[in-house]
């Protein structure tokens, strides 16, 4: 071998290499640069990922100036200076600033200044350890491959539904403005924020669920109180049906959505917001004995299962354990930590569930907020899922109305909190708020559930007075009686 082409293998080596740009794979980089190992990012679009462009930032984006508002017609002295409609071109500017206007400028100077390469192109596995780039550049890796591809939306079966070229979650927050109608298809949170957005934005609204409500991984209540205020709003819900054919005779003209009662619903754009699928169909999972467009099945150190040599670890959405961009970047923290132990010849920490190599908060403390109005927030187990895994366990309400710092923030505040104690242990499984401005407290929340924190010491966490976290006094004085 000549020098020169000495000198090209040995730059193509690396001790981690990350498929996927978005948080969850710019962390296990950084998490792996930061342990002492080098590392390489491959990456097909945008550095920074689906929540950058198309998801959390610009959805929220779209999504922060209605709760504002909203918020704002319910406080005495603005509400008639807030009954105004929004200022439709700002918004979407603001939103347009959020995603650097889908420029990774920013992201690949991050990248840079970390000490990670970065490789633009289409990575496939080709066997243990080695990434071809767009069929040409070979990239081995030393010790571990990290597949952080992500997930795309998935189109159901539905006779015409893809010639007609509905949006998915991209194009619902990409959109340059507010159609005049709008059908939504689903009922989880891309769904029922969309249909927030939008119809706040002046669209009509149709969102059509198959089920009997929304947002069906949260407490029932949760979906209830999110149904009535969309309805308040103006969007019309329509439960218990299915979409049967979408026809679209011209591109950009009217689309028409047939259901299985045979109605049929005409709008300008449509939005399918039902499910999504690992973007792990053309990554070369077959060269390392594993199925083309399968979840990738991991151990709690996120490393894949299966494949020999224990190389290959599956980071963030690929691994259908939670699909959220902050367990995500968790998993990666863990991933991270994990691939550099192994490097190291350091013992993993495998019998300490919440130690530093075991994302052991994928099963039991998952965080998430809904940010409609009124927002949804809940961490760990439901009721009925607790139930389910056999814990012996007690549900505590309290209307978050009636506590004085709800009446403060706004007239008429309608709201709910639940929390399911383990009866065993009296200790959190899980806590569910729906109201305004719930958001922040959800923290606390996910740190008594992760923390396992016992309810009698949670008893001597003193909330402060008047703000709406008093509902945790609340709920402990109707647990204790």
């Amino acid at each position: 071998m000549a020098a020169t082409d000495a000198t090209r293998a040995a730059d193509e080596a690396y001790d981690v290499i990350v498929l996927g740009a978005g948080p969850t794979g710019e962390n296990v980089a950084d998490r792996a640069h930061a342990a002492g190992l080098s590392a390489v990012v491959v990456e097909s679009e945008l550095v920074g990922g689906e929540c950058s462009y198309w998801a959390c930032m610009p959805s929220k984006a779209l999504l922060r100036p209605v709760a504002a508002r909203a918020e704002a017609r319910r406080v005495p002295g603005l509400k008639d200076a807030a009954d105004v409609p929004l200022d439709v071109p700002a918004v979407l500017a603001h939103r347009d600033a959020f995603t650097s206007y889908w420029k990774d400028d920013g992201q690949v100077r991050w990248l840079d200044s970390s000490g990670i390469d970065l490789v633009r192109g289409h990575g496939r596995l080709a066997g243990p350890r080695r990434v071809v780039v767009d069929g040409g550049r070979v990239l081995t890796a030393r010790h571990a491959v990290a597949v952080c591809t992500g997930s795309r939306a998935v189109l159901p079966p539905v006779p015409g539904l893809a010639e007609a070229r509905p949006w998915t979650s991209r194009e619902a927050t990409s959109a340059k403005a507010a159609p005049g109608r709008l059908v939504v298809v689903g009922g989880g949170v891309v769904g029922v924020e969309m249909a927030t957005a939008w119809r706040a934005l002046g669209s009509s609204v149709t969102l059509l669920v198959r089920g009997d409500g929304l947002l069906p991984r949260m407490e029932p209540f949760a979906g209830h109180l999110v149904a009535e205020s969309l309805a308040e709003a103006g969007v019309f819900l329509r439960t218990g049906v299915e979409v049967r054919e979408v026809r679209r005779e011209a591109p950009g003209g009217p689309v028409t959505v047939r259901l299985d009662s045979d109605d049929e619903i005409v709008a300008d754009e449509l939005l399918i917001a039902t499910g999504r699928a690992p973007r792990t169909e053309d990554i070369g999972l077959d060269t390392v004995g594993l199925t083309a467009g399968s979840w990738l099945d991991v151990d709690d150190s996120l490393r894949v299962t299966g494949v020999t040599g224990g190389w290959l670890y599956g980071v963030g959405d690929v691994n259908h354990r939670a699909l959220l961009t902050h367990q995500g970047k968790y998993q990666a923290r863990i991933a991270g930590a994990a691939i550099s132990a192994r490097a190291r010849g350091v013992p993993i920490l495998e019998s300490d569930r919440w130690g530093a190599h075991a994302a052991t908060a994928d099963h039991l403390a998952v965080p998430q907020v809904v940010f409609t109005d009124p927002e949804a927030a809940s961490v760990g187990l439901t009721a009925a899922a607790a139930e389910r895994a056999g814990y012996r366990t007690r549900v505590i309400d309290q209307d978050l109305g009636a506590v004085a710092g709800a009446s403060l923030y706004a007239d008429g505040y309608r709201g709910r909190a639940r929390m399911v104690v383990d009866l065993d242990r009296e200790v959190l499984l899980g806590v569910t708020f729906v109201g305004s401005g719930i958001a922040e407290l959800l923290h606390s929340a996910t740190v008594a559930v992760a923390g396992e924190v016992p309810l009698e010491r949670l008893w001597h966490a003193v909330p402060s007075y008047p703000t709406i976290s008093e509902v945790w006094l609340r709920l402990l004085e109707a647990y204790r009686g």
